[in-house]
């Protein structure tokens, strides 16, 4: 297989690093890139639409596929006009996934002032949406504590349940080892954007799709 290029659209090598340490599990030849004019953590309109352009101005490797590790894929659509290979958000991936069979799905993640977004990125690739289910605390100091990070994101799922949702996806990039981490902690499966991603990626470049895990997707 062709190298994937997983772009990541904030400054975070540590991000970027722990996001390629996931993805390879799936897809077997894969390079990082890493938007370094960006925050450390996108956490609002202005820094993701900023990563958008940034992205898509970008001189970037060449690649079979691309994909686009941030929730609100910044710059996919862009990107999907001017290269001829495909390009997957990780939002639009999860949105796909969460909704097969007509299931009921909702978001839970950390960047509230991102929700709006979010919600029409979800309504635009997946039927019934419940909508995004928040946690409490400033973003990045729940990244910098996981314990409470876990604690607020399996509270916010359990929410999320009870409100209906059938599966629900960790909606962040740089939540995708939290993901993993509290799937058999919460009463619905996970969605894990990247490895919808992933699956995306190989049935479009005509390689075996991996299997989600077992009690996440």
């Amino acid at each position: 297989m062709e190298t994937v290029l997983l772009i990541n659209p904030n400054s975070s090598e540590r991000t970027t690093d722990d996001m390629l340490a996931i993805v390879r599990r799936y897809l077997p030849d894969v390079r990082g890139w890493t938007n370094v004019h960006a925050p450390s953590m996108i956490t609002d309109p202005e820094a993701l639409l900023a990563a958008g352009e940034q992205i898509a101005m970008a001189t970037l490797p060449p690649a079979c596929a691309v994909i686009i590790a941030a929730f609100g894929d910044p710059g996919a659509i862009a990107l999907a006009k001017t290269l001829d290979v495909p390009v997957i958000g990780i939002g639009a991936a999860a949105a796909r996934a969460a909704g097969q069979g007509g299931a009921a799905f909702a978001v839970v993640t950390t960047t509230p002032k991102l929700a709006p977004a979010i919600d029409t990125l979800m309504q635009a690739h997946g039927a019934d949406y419940l909508g995004c289910f928040l946690t409490d605390g400033d973003p990045e100091d729940l990244m910098a504590d996981l314990a409470a990070l876990d604690a607020a994101l399996i509270h916010a799922c359990n929410i999320a349940a009870n409100a209906g949702a059938q599966r629900i996806i960790i909606g962040g990039g740089p939540l995708a080892s939290a993901a993993i981490r509290i799937a058999e902690q919460v009463p619905v499966p996970l969605v894990q954007p990247l490895v919808a991603a992933c699956q995306e990626v190989a049935s479009r470049t005509g390689h075996p799709v991996p299997p989600a895990p077992d009690r996440s997707q």
